[in-house]
């Protein structure tokens, strides 16, 4: 059966996060696992701490994963299968690892957010989480309940779309919910308009064939907030991007052009590294 990780550092955003992933895991029929991944206190002072032991974190990382697990098994009625795993280390690497060993179907995780009205953007350890995970990363946003996707936007920029798209891990999530595909293009006065793009819109259609794609192209100068804007107006349940690296990710939330709108937005983002081609692979490989 087919698993969901979710990391946790049982803080609220997580629990939200957990919550979500319990009702997603419910409806698809899979496994959760929780994961808290702790780390030695370090401190930068003279003066002496008290200190903690690592078996003594380890304790009550254990217990307090314990604690959620039960909890979770009286709201279900034990019909959910949950496993929890504690991990001392660096929260992107031990994700990385687990992920490698179980190849779960996704990651499911929180953002956090910062002082200062309207100021929203994803937490490092999410960016870590993505930038080294080869299965879909669920980032989402405070307070964001689950419901099946009915309507789920797809962001992309047109380019080598069949040597790029992750088409496999995106349709087990349309066809499984049966949801709306709307297919997102942002663009601002045809700029990055080639002759290769309509070409391109028609190997798009031919990858989702089955899913009968909806084709949006959104006329703003910014990317995000075309993005963004779209998903609010249109009640998105999900919108789908292809990062191809992390910094996009850090852009797309910390842009302060668009911190209220950002603020505003309760759109679970699913994240999916483009495929990478063999030729750029053996680069990566010998880097």
């Amino acid at each position: 059966m087919k698993l969901i990780i979710t990391p946790t550092d049982f803080s609220a955003l997580s629990d939200n996060a957990i919550k979500y992933a319990t009702d997603m895991a419910t409806t698809m029929g899979m496994n959760l696992m929780l994961v808290n991944v702790y780390q030695l206190p370090i401190s930068f002072s003279e003066v002496p701490l008290v200190t903690i032991s690592l078996d003594q974190i380890r304790e009550i990382s254990e217990n307090k994963l314990a604690e959620i697990k039960e909890n979770l098994e009286t709201i279900t009625g034990g019909k959910l299968k949950i496993y929890t795993e504690s991990r001392l280390g660096d929260v992107g690497e031990e994700i990385s690892k687990l992920t490698e060993t179980l190849s779960p179907f996704a990651i499911i995780m929180g953002t956090r957010g910062t002082s200062g009205v309207g100021r929203f953007f994803m937490g490092s350890n999410s960016i870590s989480v993505i930038s080294k995970v080869g299965v879909p990363v669920f980032v989402i946003p405070p307070g964001v309940r689950f419901k099946p996707f009915k309507k789920v936007g797809l962001a992309t920029d047109l380019e080598a779309v069949v040597e790029s798209t992750p088409v496999s891990k995106i349709k087990e999530v349309v066809q499984f919910y049966g949801a709306e595909v709307h297919v997102l293009n942002v663009d601002y006065h045809r700029k990055h308009f080639t002759p290769g793009t309509p070409g391109e819109t028609l190997n798009m259609d031919s990858l989702l064939a089955g899913m009968n794609p909806i084709y949006d192209f959104i006329e703003n100068r910014n990317i995000d907030e075309g993005l963004n804007d779209f998903a609010e107006k249109n009640n998105l349940d999900l919108l789908i991007t292809l990062p191809k690296k992390h910094s996009m990710l850090e852009r797309f939330f910390e842009k302060s052009t668009t911190r209220e709108l950002i603020h505003e937005t309760h759109i679970p983002i699913m994240c999916i590294h483009r495929k990478v081609k063999e030729t750029e692979m053996a680069k990566t490989q010998h880097s």
